[in-house]
């Protein structure tokens, strides 16, 4: 017992299993009751009065630059919950225990919700701008919605998309359409409207696909009609229609129906400003700009899905932040994803516009402007609608349904109080 006695240290740093060091311990240390939160540091750090002081006078800094910092991302001085930082509540403890809590202060967040109104404004007019040069100038339509002459053509020795049209021009058939088949010999003809005269016509085409030192063979002509290419245009049509009612399905079952009416109002906002551009210019839409167009519905789908799911993410896992902020925080995060997806994109896109020749070259300006737009309405546009119409966090917590819940039964037995 008197070793016990007069060694201080060892009753400091062994103290009462009930909680406290009881009347031994006269050294005057303040002992931390609960775990440190970041995990650092020692116990020789808390016992030590100097380290003691400096580390918590740091951790203090720490926290106002981190408040700070968060708040003056935000905008919004109201919006951090002191429980965020010192993590007393018990609903705040059984979110850590499910995968940790994401600290809003300890990053910057880029403010892009500051700009939703101008960018609405901007996305409003250049959608209503596409719809007037739509109803005014008309769509160039190509043959495929048009109709006209399709013909298959074999060179013996490879033959330059240039020089074909060229020589159709100069035998008076304007407006021809040349794609190569596999090879550089074999190649398919389009034209306009012709004579329905087919022997003709396979005569005249055989005088003018003819080069020099160059024979040529006519495999097969195809005269294709205004009705075919009407109805192929209405399809087209039902096409684009069909692929939006199935987003909207998919992401109204898969996350929510408020943020499945903005996916669907940016992908719109896509096509009818890249059909509106088409428009504008007079460029030639065919089916290969269709293609472009359905393949850039597919592409933004796929972009706004990533950032819809971080941003259903955050809404569970993060406290004390207003829905606005919820979403700038989502949106800076996937920020460097959407930053490296669309520059990659770009490059193959930008390939093929200037190497891969006329076949796709429509093709590849269609996928670039939309692109570009894609881009924009998968930050603005799909993010801002939904914020608009009220999301919060409750349209992401499952609760319990009523029937479900426990219900406590009380028996009470008269005969359990008598007494034989």
């Amino acid at each position: 017992m008197a070793i016990d006695n007069n060694n201080p240290l060892e009753q400091e740093n062994n103290p009462d299993r009930n909680g406290s060091n009881g009347e031994a311990n006269t050294t005057g240390t303040r002992r931390r009751k609960k775990p440190r939160r970041d995990g650092k540091g020692s116990n020789t750090q808390a016992n030590n009065p100097k380290t003691s002081k400096s580390t918590g006078s740091k951790t203090r800094r720490g926290g106002k630059e981190n408040q700070a910092l968060a708040t003056q991302a935000s905008g919004n001085t109201a919006a951090v919950d002191p429980n965020l930082m010192l993590g007393g509540s018990a609903e705040d403890a059984a979110a850590y225990a499910e995968g940790g809590i994401k600290a809003i202060g300890d990053q910057r967040i880029i403010p892009f919700m500051k700009l939703e109104k101008p960018m609405a404004l901007l996305s409003l007019l250049m959608v209503i701008g596409s719809i007037i040069a739509i109803a005014v100038n008309g769509l160039n339509l190509g043959l495929d919605f048009t109709g006209g002459v399709s013909a298959d053509v074999r060179y013996e020795q490879p033959a330059e998309q240039a020089d074909v049209v060229n020589a159709l021009a100069d035998n008076g058939f304007d407006d021809a359409v040349v794609q190569y088949l596999g090879t550089r010999q074999e190649l398919l003809v389009r034209l306009p409207p012709q004579s329905d005269n087919v022997d003709g016509l396979n005569a005249s085409l055989s005088k003018a696909l003819a080069l020099p030192n160059n024979n040529v063979e006519i495999s097969n002509v195809n005269i294709i009609g205004s009705q075919v290419g009407n109805e192929i245009y209405l399809n087209s049509v039902m096409a684009l229609a069909l692929a939006l009612a199935c987003m909207l399905g998919y992401v109204a079952l898969r996350f929510q129906f408020k943020l499945a009416l903005g996916a669907v109002l940016s992908l719109f906002h896509d096509a009818i400003v890249t059909i509106g551009i088409f428009a504008l210019f007079g460029f030639p839409f065919d089916l290969t700009v269709l293609a472009a167009i359905l393949a850039l519905i597919g592409y933004s789908i796929n972009d706004t899905i990533v950032v819809y799911d971080r941003i259903r993410e955050n809404f569970r896992r993060v406290r004390g932040i207003t829905p606005r902020q919820t979403i700038d925080l989502s949106l800076t995060e996937t920020l460097r994803r959407t930053i490296m997806t669309i520059s990659t994109v770009l490059l193959v896109v930008i390939a093929m516009l200037f190497l891969g020749g006329d076949g796709l070259f429509w093709f590849s300006a269609a996928l670039f402007i939309g692109l570009l737009a894609g881009t924009y309405s998968s930050t603005y546009i799909a993010s801002s609608i939904p914020l608009r119409m009220g999301l919060s966090r409750d349209d992401f917590i499952v609760k319990v349904k009523p029937e479900f819940e426990e219900e406590i039964v009380t028996f009470n037995d008269p005969k359990m109080y008598e007494q034989d």
